[in-house]
């Protein structure tokens, strides 16, 4: 299966390369957010088109097993105890990053499995509503 190509805005970009940055490299989830930043196209907030996961995008989504789930893609500082969010640096919420409606990528899941992980649809992303630089 090729790697879908994926999109990120300016805003997000700089923002998860700063964060990268205050982080040690040995940290979990460091080392597939980093390669999951240099891949990306980015574009401008407002050219983002709507179906693209971008940061604190809802996120409706399947896995190879056929479960689904529904998340908030967050910051680590973000992340609480409600089950509905998932950080950036968990291996799902690096591999939703950039991704539209109807990608499918092949990821490595938390037990060292591979799972195919489909976006089915998002829910909510900030750059649609019009929260450009929030």
């Amino acid at each position: 299966m090729k790697t879908p190509d994926i999109m990120l805005s300016a805003t997000d970009f700089e923002r998860l390369d700063k964060l990268l940055s205050s982080l040690s490299e040995d940290t979990i989830g460091y080392d597939t957010l980093s390669q999951e930043l240099e891949r990306a196209t980015l574009v401008a907030p407002e050219a983002l088109p709507a179906d693209v996961v971008s940061m604190n995008s809802t996120v409706r989504f399947r896995l190879a097993n056929g479960k689904q789930s529904t998340l908030t893609l967050v910051y680590p500082k973000d992340l609480d105890q409600s089950g509905d969010k998932i950080s950036i640096l968990a291996p799902v919420g690096s591999a939703l990053l950039g991704l539209k409606c109807g990608d499918t990528i092949n990821w490595p899941l938390p037990s060292g499995n591979m799972s195919s992980i489909t976006v089915e649809e998002v829910l909510y992303q900030p750059e649609r509503a019009g929260l450009y630089h929030r």
